[in-house]
């Protein structure tokens, strides 16, 4: 915190104020002077002060004055961290500025540097393998290999080899040695990616590998350790997996420490729109195409489809429209018919033409009668206020629908909410 003098002998106080503003030096001043007037308060406000003394004081009322300073100062300290916190455009790598993925960004940063398994679910096409990259990232073994292993994609026959490695001569067609994912992850992270569709045989040796840190390679007649930290996803629900007898109870209480699901597109709110344009700016360039921004047609198609195959279908979809048409906007005709078809029709109020009013005064002053009484002008901010919060209203409180029909971000309308809460009017 700072006290300044306006009155000083080698400079003016007010240019050290303006400075401090200008180069964002993080403190709280206070303006001390003899010189009280309305103006140099107002000046001294407008460029940042916090308060203002006028000479003499009493020393309760500068001791009351720095008190308060300093815990604004620390309160605005608190405000900033977790600003940034819950309006994070995206991380490592993953978009979205939603509150459901806010929330998924703490759990990464949380999780991230325990050595603890995460069992990640969620709908396909919901980046789960994006999320456990990310937590690989934030992790001490960020410099160490990160390997994935789709457990469905895989026969049944060779997952364990794939897994654990095998030994020449193991089985026909292993004509050498060759490391398993466990192997190649050794001090990084092992991401077992549909886990479920593991075979029950092997979900034993899993287990063991899990408690031991120790497995054998398909053929070997010797262990091998290897240090690793699992991360395993699924689309399915595992607890329903374990009553059916089809996955491990052991086994997913063993890899079902720290809990996380990735939400679906339909309940990121406002994320759709951000995505399609990240998607589109990085497909234009790829495929030399010209697109550079959604028509509002579009934005509202993609923000009223419920994308049952999440952010895999909607990047197929912006991949699609790239590769067969060319232009600076997407155009509604450029899209999948399944997308278009659900997008809302905007009704827009008739302007009647000067040109067709009637000539005829009686007439003229009935229309007067029936208009609407012309509003006292009132402050910008109230204006857009009402409009917003009455768009919301019309689309049933859905944020990013009423975003879209005026045109504009929805976190632009989360952030207006936000100063409105907070008694701001800019």
């Amino acid at each position: 915190m700072l006290l300044l003098d306006l009155g000083l002998p080698d400079m003016n106080g007010m240019d050290i104020l303006k400075r401090i503003a200008e180069q964002g030096i993080p403190t709280t001043t206070i303006v001390v002077t003899a010189q009280g007037s309305i103006q140099v308060a107002i000046e001294a406000m407008r460029s940042g002060a916090y308060d203002f003394l006028v000479k003499p004081f009493a020393g309760d009322r500068l001791l009351v004055t720095v008190r308060n300073a300093l815990e604004r100062g620390r309160l605005e300290e608190i405000v900033t961290t977790y600003r940034e916190q819950i309006d994070r455009r995206g991380f490592q790598g993953i978009i979205g500025a939603s509150l459901a993925m806010q929330a998924v960004y703490r759990i990464i940063e949380s999780a991230a540097p325990s050595r603890a398994s995460v069992f990640i679910t969620g709908e396909s096409g919901t980046g789960k393998e994006l999320c456990a990259e990310a937590i690989h990232r934030q992790s001490p073994r960020a410099k160490r290999p990160f390997v994935a292993l789709n457990c469905a994609a895989i026969p049944k026959d060779l997952i364990e080899s794939e897994i654990f490695g095998h030994v020449k001569g193991a089985f026909t067609g292993a004509t050498s040695d060759r490391d398993g994912a466990a192997a190649q992850a050794r001090g990084g992270t092992l991401f077992l990616d549909e886990i479920c569709e593991m075979d029950i045989s092997l979900q034993s040796k899993l287990l063991r590998f899990i408690q031991t840190g120790t497995f054998q390679k398909v053929g070997a007649n010797k262990p091998e350790e290897a240090d690793v930290r699992f991360l395993c996803a699924t689309n399915r629900d595992p607890l329903e997996e374990v009553r059916g007898g089809r996955f491990r109870e052991d086994l997913y209480y063993r890899l079902h420490v720290i809990p996380m699901t990735m939400p679906p597109l339909r309940d990121r709110e406002g994320d759709v729109l951000e995505l399609a344009e990240s998607f589109l700016k990085r497909f234009a360039k790829e495929e030399g195409k010209g697109f550079r921004t959604l028509s509002s047609a579009v934005r509202q198609a993609l923000v009223f489809y419920s994308w049952p195959g999440n952010v895999r279908q909607l990047e197929n979809v912006i991949r699609n429209v790239v590769v067969l048409h060319d232009g600076t906007e997407v155009l509604p005709e450029m899209l999948p018919p399944l997308v278009n078809a659900g997008a809302p029709t905007v009704a827009v109020s008739p302007v009647v033409p000067v040109s067709s009013l009637p000539p005829n005064p009686a007439e003229a002053e009935t229309i007067a009668v029936a208009a609407p009484a012309r509003h006292v002008l009132r402050p910008l901010w109230q204006q857009e206020k009402e409009i917003i919060e009455a768009a919301i209203a019309e689309c049933g409180g859905n944020i990013p629908r009423a975003a879209a029909h005026l045109e504009v971000s929805p976190s632009t309308i989360y952030r207006k909410k936000q100063s409105w809460e907070s008694g701001e009017t800019g």
